[in-house]
């Protein structure tokens, strides 16, 4: 993404109402954030970081690209709060080696049972019930905060770094994009109709944990339960079926 000189673009006032439009979106994207973190972790620390992505969104945004301003904003504002949890350090590491524990099994069930597995067989191959099972769920939840994003096996990468802009139009390229969309589409139309439910809910009509509750009956921490073991079942499929090895284009 190319910068272009703010005196060739806006100026000093339309930059400041650039800034003021998407403070709102700053800190819906900091609220969704942080309500699958530990209770420590203040609201407006998030939002604090997040407007430094949204200040560097305005100032580097090219509308060559044809990308909105507000799709381009969400990326560096997701960006700045996800960098600034990542130099907390606040996940213990037990926590992290759970979520990887939970990851394995659902791999391995696949694997023996040749289909998705339900919640009973993954807490089978955890070697736990599955009310403990359920207690994981909810002790790891904020470990996957850019879940969706993270590229497994690659640390400090995301899949959008997989997905090229305007620019990268090479066939591999394309090829890789097309690829990667199958591989989460198809990985989406595998999960259980909840799960998918859930998905849909929180990620595409943007609603909250609490407001997806409602929606589908369901109590509040449940659905943090669906939504995480989702996010886990597809960062599975994804681990098998998209190389670490392959290079990285960088949108």
């Amino acid at each position: 993404m190319y910068a272009y000189a703010e005196s060739e673009s806006i100026d000093g006032h339309e930059r400041e109402r650039l800034i003021l439009e998407h403070l709102p979106q700053v800190r819906l994207i900091a609220r969704r954030i942080q309500e699958r973190l530990p209770d420590n972790i203040a609201l407006e620390d998030l939002v604090s970081s997040g407007v430094i992505g949204l200040i560097s969104a305005i100032d580097h945004f090219d509308p060559g690209h044809n990308v909105k301003l507000k799709t381009y904003a969400e990326y560096k504002i997701r960006g700045a709060i996800l960098d600034s949890l990542r130099g907390l350090d606040w996940a213990p590491r037990q926590k992290r080696r759970r979520a990887k524990q939970i990851e394995a099994a659902i791999a391995a069930a696949e694997q023996l049972y040749q289909r998705l597995p339900t919640e009973d067989e993954i807490a089978a191959q955890l070697g736990v019930s599955l009310e403990e099972y359920h207690q994981w769920l909810v002790e790891i939840r904020g470990l996957n905060v850019a879940s969706l994003e993270h590229a497994p096996g690659s640390p400090g990468k995301d899949l959008l770094h997989y997905i090229a802009d305007g620019a990268g139009s090479l066939p591999s390229v394309l090829l890789e994009r097309s690829e990667l969309e199958r591989i989460l589409t198809a990985g989406i139309d595998g999960l259980p109709e909840t799960e998918r439910k859930v998905l849909s809910l929180y990620y595409r009509e943007e609603l909250t944990l609490r407001e997806i509750a409602s929606v589908i009956g369901l109590h509040e921490s449940r659905v943090s339960q669906l939504k995480l073991q989702a996010i886990l079942r597809l960062r599975t499929t994804i681990a098998a079926r998209w190389p670490s090895s392959r290079g990285t284009v960088r949108a």
